[in-house]
């Protein structure tokens, strides 16, 4: 006979004692042993041949609050009926309703339905509703006596007969369906003929009690031994989520390559997320459709940059000195200082400019949060993370630039090739979008970049040009990680948590 340990003889038994064939939770109640052990004791008795575990999908049907209380008190409509049948087969609408007790939400849904299944009809001149002879018990009564009584039942155990009643039900939201994969474990026959060799084998022990040893009971019994390639049921060890292992990734990759990290809090004025990078006071992006506003405090003090404040006023109004014309529109000082939920992390980038403690040249980044109220889809969220870039030097030239984004695009997300197409935005000239391709995957927007306009630099005292970047690190991760949409990063998906590799 095969070698067994004392669980995997208690499973065999309790699968014997259901006919061969369970599901893990009938086990589980049959044999008393925990879950984690039936699974454990099963994936050993499939790897010795004396069980199968397989996988069905089920769809199980439970009832809901509401269904569990007129499974309790019974359907409105035969409430409201068995109240005409003690008012003598013929009411008053209202009597009847007063006599079946019925709450008012659950009196036009009594109406409606006691009239389509013809239990009773209804006079509308008069308001009376007159009872038919015959009110049979219908289907879809029987199947919320049965799930009251069960608890829940899966659809296929319900019989044929049932399914068009669990469908009305369900329109009738008194109870929900779901569809769960349950394991099977089945003997073999292999299993079966040792289940017959068991009931005549001495049973083997796993370990030694007091009472074993003071009786002597030791001498006769068999010890189990312990075998050591017995396969384990497989466990998930806590690991740091995808996402956030790509973003300390990113991170090694930019300081290894000289770059310093900006940091600076979510919330910002309006003078840095906007005015000092040439935004025009008046541009849509400000308006509530395109950001966020601090209902409270409103506003923030920006008295620490008084100076690059009057530059920044000036080049909005008439270019000042940077050979622009400006916006050529009146600078609202208390505008600049109203505070919003950042929405791109280029206002970290203005800050560094400004910074006294900048050096020339340096290369800085940023990873952070931005938000803007944004229709949720496929690509887009109103919560979502940048990626932020500068670099400050002389001589610097478009091409410089290009090369840093195909970079990103083919080290970083993985990418096999990289384009660029002609952008604008106020603050860079001139301007080009990041886009990139992978074989299976398709072409994606990263984002956009550009070399800071004088009307930019000037007012903050760079004299110097500045590459700049702003990509959505999230379809950075999007295409590492082969996922078409960018909720799903944040889904409590276990199954595709599980399946990610640490890295």
């Amino acid at each position: 006979m095969v070698e067994l340990r004392g669980l995997e003889r208690k499973l065999l038994s309790a699968l014997n004692t259901l006919g061969g064939k369970a599901s893990v939770l009938q086990a589980v109640k049959e044999s008393k042993l925990p879950d984690a052990a039936v699974m454990r004791s099963a994936l050993t008795l499939e790897a010795k041949g004396l069980t199968r575990i397989r996988e069905e999908k089920q769809t199980i049907a439970r009832l809901n609050s509401e269904g569990k209380a007129h499974a309790r008190k019974g359907l409105p409509e035969r409430r409201l009926a068995n109240a005409l049948k003690r008012l003598g087969e013929k009411a008053i609408l209202e009597k009847a309703v007063e006599k079946a007790d019925l709450e008012e939400h659950f009196v036009p849904i009594a109406l409606g339905w006691i009239q389509r299944k013809k239990w009773a009809t209804l006079d509308a001149k008069t308001s009376t509703l007159r009872l038919r002879e015959k009110l049979e018990e219908g289907n879809d009564e029987k199947v919320l006596k049965l799930l009251s009584e069960k608890g829940q039942a899966t659809i296929s155990e319900l019989g044929e007969e049932f399914q068009e009643a669990i469908q009305l039900l369900k329109k009738r939201k008194l109870l929900n369906v779901e569809k769960k994969v349950q394991r099977i474990i089945e003997t073999t026959e292999a299993g079966q003929a040792t289940i017959k060799e068991m009931k005549k084998a001495v049973e083997e022990v796993t370990q030694l009690t007091p009472e074993f040893i003071i009786t002597g009971k030791w001498r006769k019994m068999k010890l189990q031994k312990y075998d050591i390639e017995a396969p384990v049921a497989k466990t998930w060890a806590g690991k740091k989520h995808p996402y956030l292992q790509f973003l300390d990734e990113v991170k090694k990759k930019l300081v290894a390559l000289g770059f310093k990290e900006m940091v600076g809090t979510v919330a910002e004025t309006s003078f840095f997320n906007f005015d000092a990078l040439y935004t025009p006071q008046g541009h849509p992006a400000r308006e509530p459709s395109g950001v966020y506003y601090v209902k409270s405090p409103k506003y923030c003090t920006i008295d620490a940059y008084t100076q690059a404040l009057a530059n920044v006023k000036k080049t909005h109004e008439n270019g000042w000195k940077t050979g622009s014309s400006g916006w050529r529109c009146k600078f609202s000082v208390k505008d600049a200082k109203r505070l919003i939920l950042r929405s791109h992390t280029t206002c970290l980038s203005a800050r560094t400019l400004l910074s006294k403690d900048l050096e020339i040249p340096s290369m800085h980044f940023s990873i952070g949060r931005c938000y803007r109220p944004e229709v949720l889809d496929k690509t887009h969220l109103t919560e979502f993370n940048q990626v932020e870039g500068i670099v400050v030097d002389r001589d610097l030239t478009l091409r410089d630039l290009l090369g840093v984004l195909e970079k990103f695009a083919i080290d970083i997300a993985g990418a096999d090739a990289a384009k660029f197409v002609p952008d604008y935005f106020p603050f860079t000239e001139p301007s080009v979008e990041l886009r990139a391709y992978k074989e299976g995957y398709g072409w994606i927007e990263f984002g956009g970049s550009g070399i800071f306009r004088p009307e930019v630099t000037l007012p903050l005292g760079i004299e110097v040009p500045v590459l700049a970047w702003g990509l959505g690190i999230d379809r950075l991760f999007m295409m590492k990680a082969e996922i078409d949409d960018i909720r799903q990063i944040f889904s409590l998906d276990l199954d595709w948590l599980r399946r990610q590799k640490v890295v």
